[in-house]
């Protein structure tokens, strides 16, 4: 038996003491966070798959793990031995959890869940769907605590405040903005949960999360008064002077399920995104109205402090990348670089520009068929041996005080093939025409993904993730409430935000292509038919012209490549030295 089946061997004894039949450990925190503490990798640690989402299910007899599809290829490799079944999520064949739970129990049997880590919308929705066949949902106390002997402890590192020069909207204002929002939804208070909400009111960051520059805590606001739940030993004394002189509570973070139960006001408005553990506290003494956080589109739309930091930031940001391309085109033919050697020396780069905090997730850098594994991470037992030959797929950004960057580029090495070259041009057309879209008012994002796949659907492939997401501003790099996707997500796109464009294709054990761009939505013109908007980029980096096939783009896209490069030379050459300015040049020539 292996680590992980003895692992899930403990695991079900206590759910046999528990009395429940399936146990569901999703990849969540109790903040619902996407990027969680490593004190909340339980699914990690059960599973054995690292991935950033998924979701795995133990039955006394049984198990699977649900995964969609940037991970089905990771999450084959490293299930093998744990006895679980990879389940690939929004597959018309793959069963839900509910459905597959309701075809190995019988009815009667009961389902538990941690409510720390099961959001409300999620918990209630599984409720209702395993009550169809005959199963209850009940919450238990979380097992890992016993069961995980060397579990990480909760992060202790301090906050700190992010200056007014980087935010540019002071926390008393932001909380005033929000109480105004509870009033007119009829309520008394509001428990934010979500960390990089908590961050962005506050005008405070940390580096409680891998990546993303948060820290652990709740804020609940009233009418007359806001409170910080928070390890207490985390503050220094920069920090709570700052709280203080901001008419902020600080009490510890273990008190908030408490003060819920004993909160008497009518009205406490929590997100459908907030822990089930929180909402059945609440729910004791107090009417919930369940609604989508003021913070959500507040935070989403940037204000003009934020839009100039993004705009310094994406500055130098494709100064380091300018200089890490220029560095590789040569590095690459010694025939020694891996995809963990070139990750080190792009870091290195970012290092040296002003005002660096680190990555804003962990690079990925794909080699040929490593390409195709749409979140692939290298390690040094699989790092691959990079070639003067073939597709590099390369994704990355970086934290700065003043922005945070994501941005992916497909090189080639040398010698490609004619369908990479094909591809590869299939998905710039995508990308291009999206970033050339203009749009109404009353726009979302499901409304424009049909843009950046248009090309490669008349060629019979597709890709199952997004298209875009929103980034936070030195918060996190994937950001609410607005996407680009094939199902339906209905928050507008709104000028102020900024969202990536990222289309790509990826061929199993051959190759992968993906070209992504940040872009932030502005103003295009009003007339008689309302106010339309359209994406300025705000990526500065070039686009590989050497895997290109001109004749397959229309003479408008051709144009808005051009115009782009221009912009990237303009931009970018004063602060490269002349080897660098030179190699830019060439990288940014007109394509006819």
């Amino acid at each position: 038996m292996n680590l992980i089946a003895e692992r899930i061997d403990a695991l079900r004894k206590q759910m046999i003491a528990e009395g429940v039949s399936a146990f569901i450990v999703p990849s969540t925190d109790p903040h619902s966070g996407e990027y969680v503490p490593a004190h909340w990798e339980s699914r990690k640690w059960i599973s054995g798959f690292t991935g950033s989402a998924g979701t795995a299910v133990i039955t006394l007899s049984d198990g699977g793990l649900w995964t969609d599809s940037r991970y089905f290829l990771q999450a084959a490799d490293q299930l093998q031995g744990s006895g679980l079944t990879l389940f690939k999520d929004r597959l018309p064949e793959t069963p839900t959890i509910a459905e597959w739970l309701g075809s190995v129990l019988k009815a009667g049997d009961k389902v538990g869940i941690d409510g720390w880590v099961n959001s409300i919308s999620e918990a209630m929705q599984l409720k209702k769907a395993l009550q169809s066949y005959g199963l209850e949902l009940v919450t238990v106390d979380d097992p890992f605590h016993t069961l995980w002997k060397d579990r990480p402890s909760l992060p202790l590192d301090p906050p700190f405040i992010l200056p007014l020069e980087y935010s540019g909207e002071p926390c008393g204002q932001k909380i005033d903005r929000i109480r105004q929002v509870l009033k007119e939804n009829g309520a008394k208070g509001l428990l934010i949960s979500a960390l990089d909400e908590i961050a962005w009111v506050l005008n405070m960051r940390g580096t409680d999360v891998h990546c993303n520059p948060v820290f652990v805590g709740y804020l609940l606001i009233t009418a007359d008064a806001a409170t910080l739940y928070i390890h207490p030993d985390k503050l220094t004394a920069e920090t709570r002077s700052y709280l203080t002189e901001n008419q902020i509570q600080v009490k510890d973070y273990s008190r908030v399920a408490k003060d819920l139960e004993e909160y008497k006001e009518e009205n406490l408005q929590l997100s459908g995104s907030t822990n089930y553990a929180l909402y059945q506290a609440a729910s004791r003494h107090s009417k919930v109205l369940l609604h989508d956080s003021p913070v959500l589109y507040m935070k989403a739309i940037k204000n003009e402090t934020e839009i100039a930091g993004f705009h310094q930031a994406m500055l130098r940001d494709g100064v380091a990348m300018v200089n890490f391309l220029y560095w590789l085109e040569e590095a690459v033919k010694s025939g020694k670089e891996t995809e963990i050697t070139i990750d080190r020396k792009l870091y290195a780069f970012r290092a040296a520009q002003k005002d660096f905090k680190g990555i804003s997730f962990d690079t990925i850098a794909g080699y040929q068929a490593h390409g195709a594994i749409v979140h692939y991470e290298a390690t040094e037992e699989t790092a691959a041996t990079l070639q003067p030959e073939g597709f590099l797929l390369l994704d990355s950004g970086a934290q700065y005080l003043d922005g945070t960057t994501d941005i992916t580029r497909t090189i080639s090495l040398g010698p490609v093939t004619e369908d990479q070259k094909k591809d590869y041009t299939l998905i710039l057309k995508g990308f291009i025409q999206l970033s050339m879209a203009h749009f109404p008012y009353g726009t979302c994002g499901t409304q424009l993904d049909v843009l950046a796949r248009q090309f490669i659907w008349k060629a019979g492939m597709n890709y199952g993730h997004g298209t875009g997401h929103g980034v936070g501003h030195f918060l996190n790099v994937h950001e609410g409430p607005h996407q680009f996707r094939m199902n339906h997500m209905p928050a507008l796109l709104l000028p102020g935000m900024t969202v990536t464009n990222e289309p790509g294709v990826y061929k199993a054990g051959h190759y992968g292509v993906r070209t992504e761009n940040t872009m932030l939505i502005v103003k295009d013109q009003t007339t008689e038919f309302g106010e339309f908007y359209k994406f300025e980029p705000l990526t500065l980096c070039p686009i590989d012209l050497k895997p290109l096939l001109p004749e397959l783009l229309s003479p408008e896209e051709k144009e808005w490549l051009n115009s782009y490069h221009q912009q990237v030379y303009t931009s970018l050459s004063p602060f490269l030295p002349q080897e660098q300015k030179e190699w830019l040049a060439k990288a940014t020539m007109a394509v006819c």
